[in-house]
């Protein structure tokens, strides 16, 4: 691991092969030889995926876990239906290797028997960043063969190396497209350390690591935030004052030098801060930050539960799968190592996980209301008055006659009518930068689901059933992820 605070890369080599083999044993050294030279790789773990059908995808899972290669096992079948394809001596070995996988997956239910293969194939290399075939170069015999899987993977861009089956020779495609590390998690590393604050880390060396990178990722998106916030503030700021120095201007009929350059500079000014906000990406910093943040986050909520939640398989996670696969992968690998008892991760849970939550959105909830209310209140009052004075306004000009006071021109029909829809849209923009109607909603959403959810949490009494809560807590908890994840990605 490169520091005390940063997360570590992982690649995923996937396989496909056939069953039948001729030089078993070429295949096997072959095999070794391809994984023993991806694992010289400096800077980065690779990590095995691959089915475990007889034949080659054997030979490489036994390979990946002599070498002590994490590997994980991706079944076509649940396990009662996938053993039909094997003898009872055969059977012994597979479940000998399933106990050796960091993770077993299964594809399909009970679907077609090639159609499952050809899923599990497609699923291997979706889930792979490199894929290693041994392939006779022929065309499948059956669906979901070898020629199928390597197609696909064609299709996909996936590097590949190709062993012949029958020269036992290795071929390279595509490869330039594999990038060893990942700059989005990298650049996360570098943020700077920040001493945690306290919280029990215990004993194990790979959840202070990834709360030391927590706390980090979380100090720096508190950082950026507000700064984000004000500088958009200040832009609105300063066009509101350009305009009210206009306003003044023609209302009064004031004749100083000095107002018209005033305006002048609060317009460079707010195109300053605009570009300054373009320029430093500050928002999407803020939400990059504030993403691994949250993830990890939820990472440790979750760290210690019997089976590790994969919340987020079936979402593509553009720019931050080697995030979310590294904090996979030392969660799971600390939960073999260290079980944690159920009723210790219970009350664990309830405590730092719901009852924090909901304190934490008691206090949000408390400072947005009354923010929103007084946001409200000034664009009412600022809409009311700009349509009263429009309005007598409009009487005036139908009443020629009618002769009113000597401050009413300037003041109400000058300056008050262009300033009060000035300052009414301020206050609508002002509610928009700080998403004051959309926080005020989700903090009541998530109290009254945080609620309902500590009711079952402290029910329940089985792995099982403590799960189902768990999953259901994180993915409403990172609901808006999903969100800020859009925006990441693609953001210019």
């Amino acid at each position: 691991m490169a520091g005390s605070d940063e997360l570590p890369f992982f690649h995923v080599v996937g396989f496909t092969g056939h069953r039948q083999l001729g030089d078993l044993a070429g295949i096997e050294r072959t095999v070794c030889e391809v994984l023993t030279s991806l694992r010289s790789e400096a800077g980065v773990e690779w990590l095995t995926l691959s089915s475990v059908a007889a034949g080659s995808d054997m030979v490489f899972a036994r390979s990946a876990v002599t070498l002590g290669l994490g590997w994980e096992a991706m079944l076509p079948l649940p396990p009662a239906e996938f053993r039909r394809d094997f003898g009872p001596e055969a059977w012994r070995e597979v479940e000998t290797l399933l106990a050796e996988a960091e993770h077993v997956r299964v594809i399909g239910e009970r679907p077609a028997r090639e159609d499952a293969y050809l899923d599990c194939g497609m699923e291997t290399v979706n889930h792979c960043d490199l894929l290693l075939a041994v392939w006779d170069g022929e065309p499948s015999r059956g669906r979901g063969g070898t020629a199928e899987v390597v197609t696909y993977a064609r299709d996909m861009g996936r590097p590949l190396i190709i062993i012949d089956a029958r020269t036992l020779e290795t071929q390279r495609e595509n490869f330039e497209r594999l990038k060893i590390g990942d700059q989005h998690l990298a650049r996360l590393n570098r943020l700077p350390s920040v001493a945690p604050s306290g919280g029990d880390d215990g004993e194990d060396p790979a959840r202070r690591t990834v709360l030391a990178f927590h706390h980090k990722t979380d100090q720096a998106a508190a950082h950026k935030a507000p700064h984000f916030r004000r500088l958009t503030t200040a832009t609105l700021g300063l066009l509101v004052l350009a305009t009210a120095l206009a306003a003044a201007t023609l209302a009064f009929d004031l004749h100083l030098a000095a107002l018209p350059w005033a305006g002048l500079l609060c317009l460079l000014g707010a195109i300053g801060v605009g570009f300054l906000i373009r320029h430093q990406r500050d928002q999407h910093d803020w939400v990059r930050c504030r993403l691994a943040a949250e993830i990890t986050r939820s990472a440790l909520a979750t760290w210690g539960l019997h089976r590790a939640l994969r919340l987020f398989d079936d979402v593509d996670w553009a720019g931050l799968e080697p995030l979310r696969r590294s904090l996979d992968v030392l969660q799971r690998r600390a939960a073999r190592a260290r079980p944690v008892a159920f009723e210790e991760f219970k009350q664990r849970y309830l405590t730092e996980r719901i009852d924090g939550q909901l304190a934490y959105f008691a206090r949000q909830q408390a400072q947005a209301v009354p923010l929103l209310a007084r946001l409200r209140a000034g664009f009412f009052l600022s809409t009311a008055l700009a349509v009263f004075f429009t309005g007598a306004y409009a009487m005036h000009s139908a009443m020629p006659g009618v002769v009113a006071p000597g401050w009413v021109p300037p003041w109400i029909y000058g300056f008050g009518l262009v300033m009060l829809p000035v300052l009414a849209a301020g206050f609508l923009a002002l509610v928009w930068i700080s998403d004051l109607h959309r926080r005020v909603a989700r903090y009541h959403e998530m109290h009254v689901r945080l609620q309902t959810a500590r009711k079952e949490a402290v029910f329940v009494q089985t792995w099982g059933a403590m799960e189902r809560v768990v999953a259901k807590v994180e993915r409403a908890l990172l609901k808006e992820v999903f969100e800020w994840h859009s925006i990441t990605s693609f953001s210019n």
